[in-house]
């Protein structure tokens, strides 16, 4: 029988996985999760009756008061600008799709632990039973006085562009869609490296971009917006280019931003001559499409778990190697960066996060690496201590120089 866990919250599991049958394999992944990952704790004592009187009534009226004379307050004397709320409806889990609000709170607990340990912000899972957009901004909105910030996870695109803008339109916290901005924070420092450590600059790089939902939508946005100097991001019907007539209004104004070249057809056909492949769609990308990139190109495969281009293909090739796994080096991982941004956001009492503030973390991150720069070393790993407060301390600047912080 395998050997009895006990989780912090006294649950006891036998390892026996999910059905506890005593014929199932030792699975560690169920018995980590039973119970869930997380729980609240007080930062204050509550000893005996004097500190009862402090922490609730009739000690709590006073602040009450106070912050109801001067709503400012709130922010010091609550815990409001420390956490966030990780908001999802369940539609774009990971690589599992739409599996609902229930079967999503195993990934929220984990981003919010992952906010914890690598960024100090107190984070609370939020899973939605709605898909409808609007109902999620409402909902949001009616949430938001108990948080300093929201973190979007896990939104099916298109509709996470609409509800990500709306809530910020609305809110005077930083609203924040990891999927999308995230990842394209952390392939941007990726990025640079990749070019200095082969001499170029990013207006010097062609990419394409396999994935035109959230995270291929902003990837594409964000380096043009940092100086690349032509992308093409393809969907499954091929390169999103003007001259199609079956695109939606955000692959439409995609179409008109990027794709400077003038490419139509085929991801595959992109890939000639080009200096960058990014990959946020699953999928197989040919070998010989590898093959026909440009000399000292780079491939930042991130598909989870298999990646779109596989390392030992991808290294036959490109100069630089980049994927989502953490058995591989160079792994573009978001916990990166949202720790820090909105750490850095909080500290300041950010109203929003700008773009200045993501590029100024993207910068940071890359900076990080340093001298140490290599092939293999590109971007820093998650566990690399000096990271959280590298982005943080670039976002609180970033944010007070844009006007947006308010201490």
């Amino acid at each position: 029988m395998a050997a009895e866990i006990v989780n912090p919250r006294g649950v006891s599991d036998t390892g026996d996985g999910a059905q506890n049958a005593s014929d199932e394999p030792f699975d560690p992944a169920f018995a980590l999760h039973r119970g869930g990952k997380m729980a609240v704790q007080a930062t204050v004592p509550i000893r005996d009756k004097d500190d009862l009187s402090l922490a609730y009534t009739p000690g709590v009226a006073k602040v009450c008061s106070a912050i109801a004379e001067r709503p400012e307050l709130v922010h010091d004397y609550t815990w409001k600008s420390q956490v966030v709320a990780v908001v999802t409806d369940g539609t774009a889990v990971l690589g599992l799709g739409d599996i609902g609000p229930e079967a999503s709170l195993p990934v929220m607990e984990g981003k919010a632990i992952l906010f914890k340990q690598f960024g100090g912000v107190d984070a609370v899972p939020i899973a939605l039973a709605t898909t409808d957009a609007d109902e999620i901004v409402e909902t949001v909105v009616r949430l938001a006085p108990s948080f300093g910030g929201v973190n979007l996870e896990d939104i099916s695109a298109p509709r996470c562009f609409e509800i990500e803008r709306k809530l910020q339109e609305r809110l005077d916290i930083p609203v924040f869609h990891d999927d999308q901005h995230g990842t394209a924070i952390v392939t941007l420092a990726a990025l640079r490296n990749a070019a200095r450590l082969t001499g170029r600059g990013l207006g010097d790089l062609r990419a394409v971009i396999s994935g035109a939902g959230a995270a291929g939508v902003a990837i594409a946005k964000f380096l043009l917006e940092a100086g690349l100097g032509d992308v093409a991001v393809a969907d499954r019907k091929g390169i999103v280019s003007r001259d199609r007539d079956d695109l939606t209004p955000v692959k439409r104004e995609l179409a008109e931003l990027t794709n400077k070249a003038g490419l139509s057809g085929s991801l595959e056909s992109a890939l000639a001559g080009a200096d960058v492949f990014i990959g946020v769609s699953g999928g197989t990308v040919p070998e010989p499409a590898v093959a026909s990139m440009a000399p000292n190109s780079f491939v930042f495969a991130m598909a989870n778990p298999n990646p779109e281009v596989h390392p030992e293909v991808a290294h036959k090739y490109a100069a630089v190697v980049a994927t989502g796994r953490s058995d591989f080096p160079n792994q573009i991982n978001n916990v990166l960066a949202f720790p820090g941004i909105f750490a850095g956001a909080l500290q300041v009492r950010a109203s929003r996060i700008t773009e200045g503030m993501k590029i100024a973390a993207a910068n940071a991150l890359a900076d990080v690496v340093g001298d140490e720069l290599a092939a293999d070393y590109v971007i820093p790993s998650p566990f690399d201590e000096r990271v959280a407060p590298a982005v943080t301390a670039a976002v609180a600047a970033a944010a007070r120089a844009e006007g947006v912080a308010r201490r």
